[in-house]
């Protein structure tokens, strides 16, 4: 029989595109989301996608009954993937509260669920927010965790820092992955980030912005301390991304870990501009943006990149996507979204 594996947040963007790499190598999935930054329709996405529906519920996993009663009616569930979370970075400087009340009690509903019913393997999907500004780049899993710029960036380390506690108290394995900036799209062009409203991310601006649908893009400063003044990032393919999901699921289930919590970065270890990454996206793609520098954003890093060893010699995994596909991608997706594949 398949082996059962729950993702929360599963018709998010990262959450979507992982389900269909699990699918594809043979886990039978379920899926919780309360759908409030994501829509139905991903689920007809993902059946045209990989033959196969996967299993949904929908509700808040901050709704603790619903967690328990989820958990007591699936018991056969073997792994847990955890996306389900706010993640705008800029909101979270404005709703503190909204983000941690948010982030932190759904994990420790899951927790509590996942102990009780014995299900012992989690993979835990974290962020590079969580090394603030780093002293040294590339930066590594080793790097000194700085005090976090965002709430958001701070959701993440306090998360970490929960689940240590709890895999050293029970039986609890765990695998955070620390992703760098997850961007583009399936190359089936029918999944994709989808924002509900103004996104909060840059490729999204920049496609929908090129689409039309945004008058112009705002880089957010262009006075840091880079090359070019915009703030640098690690961008990696979502697919690449959603493949790494899947070699930490077996990495668990195969009991080949060798802390009960590993901590992976997920990169290329390069790092892109924000201009950098306009520019590659007109040269790409023929098309012609409309953007104007204003002035930085709250809670955003300069500069950071990640030092990817640990993940290709120990998780056995390796980023495979350059830019231009990524950006390709992204934009293939946007003209399939106007067309009407999928109400956004």
């Amino acid at each position: 029989m398949a082996k059962k594996i729950l993702v929360t947040g599963g018709t998010g963007y990262i959450g979507s595109h992982t389900v269909v790499e699990l699918q594809n190598s043979g886990y039978e999935v379920c899926i919780i989301d309360n759908l409030s930054n994501s829509t139905i329709q991903i689920l007809d996405q993902i059946e045209k996608i990989t033959s196969i529906r996967p299993d949904f519920s929908e509700f808040d996993i901050c709704d603790k009954p619903a967690v328990d009663n989820f958990f007591k009616t699936n018991d056969d569930i073997e792994g847990v993937i955890h996306f389900a979370a706010f993640k705008a970075v800029g909101e979270s400087t404005e709703l503190p509260l909204k983000y941690y009340r948010n982030n932190l009690v759904s994990l420790m509903n899951l927790l509590e669920a996942m102990d009780e019913y014995q299900c012992s393997n989690l993979v835990f999907s974290s962020s590079c927010t969580v090394y603030g500004q780093p002293e040294k780049l590339p930066v590594s899993e080793n790097a000194p965790v700085q005090k976090a710029i965002s709430p958001y960036g701070n959701t993440k380390q306090i998360s970490e820092e929960i689940i240590a506690d709890v895999v050293y108290k029970d039986e609890t394995k765990a695998i955070s992955l620390r992703y760098f900036n997850p961007i583009g799209a399936h190359p089936s062009a029918l999944i994709g980030e989808l924002p509900i409203g103004i996104p909060n991310n840059l490729v999204p601006f920049i496609t929908q912005t090129a689409i039309g649908k945004r008058e112009q893009l705002k880089v957010f400063g262009d006075d840091y301390n880079t090359p070019d003044g915009s703030c640098i990032r690690d961008y990696i393919h979502v697919v690449d991304l959603a493949k790494a999901h899947v070699v930490a699921v077996e990495r668990l289930l195969n009991k080949k870990t060798s802390d009960p919590f590993e901590v992976f970065n997920l990169g290329t270890g390069n790092g892109y501009s924000v201009l950098e990454l306009v520019k590659t996206f007109e040269q790409v793609n023929k098309v012609k943006l409309n953007y104007t520098i204003t002035d930085r954003r709250p809670g955003d890093v300069e500069q950071v990149w990640a030092d990817t060893q640990k993940a290709n010699n120990v998780l056995g995994w390796k980023a495979q996507l350059g830019a231009e596909e990524m950006l390709l991608s992204a934009w293939e997706w946007e003209k399939n979204l106007k067309q009407g594949i999928i109400k956004s």
